[in-house]
């Protein structure tokens, strides 16, 4: 699995390609540097570089790259393994159409969540930095004249799925890669971007806050939430303990649907959130009632995939609503047999 991370290696800060690469797991210090690896089967990670990374994403059969940012109290071996089965998801549904490229950003583990949330979200915020480098990396690379963009250009659809808090550090990303790099505002790079469960303010997507530049850079921005998501109610109560009142994304969806860009797309999660991960009911993205089968959450993500387009149920503007999958039973029914009579 190849993924990029601004995590901090025992092996040290200085990019040498091809050494073996160990995550410091007592170290949550955010680097100004990021690192670009592939990790095996057997679990050993090699440092391989930004080239070989991005051409290795090129050769790929896979025809769509599906940037994956995970939530806060994350280590290293729960992200691959969330990674892994929603890969394993993508290739049940459809072989080599989505690959699955986590961004490992620095957090504090799952034994400290009430005390270390808001440094959490300081290592969020100080993570846009570094990746909104490799978005930078990534247009220099696909302009590069060694990259044939003419002769052999490189047409992969780019998605982005990101959980929880990993939505603050897309947020951050795209505002200073627009604050430090851009002129006239980011371009359209991105197909779709998938917000599930986002720990960020619900008016975040509006014109004039730091989450616009989500809405520009993407074709479809689809925003999943539950209102009875636990997590997100305890990450409500430890913004009010820093006097942040505004309700959350993933708790709401978007404060008010007229304010937001057209491409903005609501998605009501209430019915099946805490099915799939109960009793939080935060993680409901992957699998559903069953272990490597898809819920209807990931249905939808994957549809939305697909087809560039947004499925609409209900009626209602930019608005669906989920609900659990229904099994219809056959009733076989059996013609009686009448003689005729002469």
């Amino acid at each position: 699995m190849l993924f990029i991370t601004n995590r901090i290696p025992e092996e040290g800060i200085k990019t040498e390609i091809g050494r073996s690469f160990t995550f410091d797991l007592f170290n949550a210090d955010c680097s100004k540097s990021v690192f670009y690896c592939e990790r095996k089967s057997n679990g050993s990670i090699t440092e391989i570089g930004s080239a070989a990374l991005l051409k290795k994403v090129k050769e790929a059969e896979y025809k769509q790259i599906l940037l994956y940012i995970h939530g806060f109290a994350n280590q290293p071996a729960d992200i691959f393994k969330a990674a892994q089965e929603f890969q394993s998801l993508c290739d049940k549904a459809k072989r080599k159409e989505v690959l699955v490229i986590p961004l490992i950003w620095p957090c504090s583990d799952e034994n400290s969540i009430a005390s270390n949330y808001w440094d959490d979200q300081k290592s969020a915020d100080a993570s846009g930095y570094a990746y909104s480098r490799v978005i930078q990396k990534f247009i220099e690379w696909r302009n590069s004249k060694d990259n044939d963009p003419e002769l052999d250009p490189c047409l992969k659809r780019i998605n982005v799925l990101a959980h929880s808090m990993g939505n603050r550090v897309y947020r951050e990303t795209l505002y200073n890669w627009n604050y430090y790099d851009l002129a006239d505002g980011v371009p359209l790079i991105f197909r779709n971007s998938f917000l599930v469960a986002a720990d960020v303010v619900n008016e975040t997507l509006e014109p004039g806050q730091k989450g616009e530049h989500i809405c520009n850079a993407s074709r479809n921005v689809v925003v999943y939430y539950a209102s009875d998501d636990l997590a997100l109610r305890a990450s409500k109560g430890a913004n009010l303990k820093n006097k942040i009142a505004s309700r959350r994304l993933g708790h709401s969806g978007p404060e008010d649907l007229t304010l937001v860009p057209k491409n903005v797309f609501s998605v009501d999660c209430d019915d099946v959130n805490t099915q799939y991960d109960y009793p939080k009911g935060h993680t409901y993205f992957r699998s559903g009632t069953r272990k490597g089968q898809p819920g209807v959450v990931f249905n939808h993500i994957f549809e939305v995939l697909l087809t560039g387009r947004v499925p609409d149920k209900t009626g209602l503007i930019n608005t669906s609503i989920l609900e659990p999958a229904r099994t219809t039973s056959k009733k076989t029914t059996r013609k009686k047999r009448t003689k005729s009579k002469k």
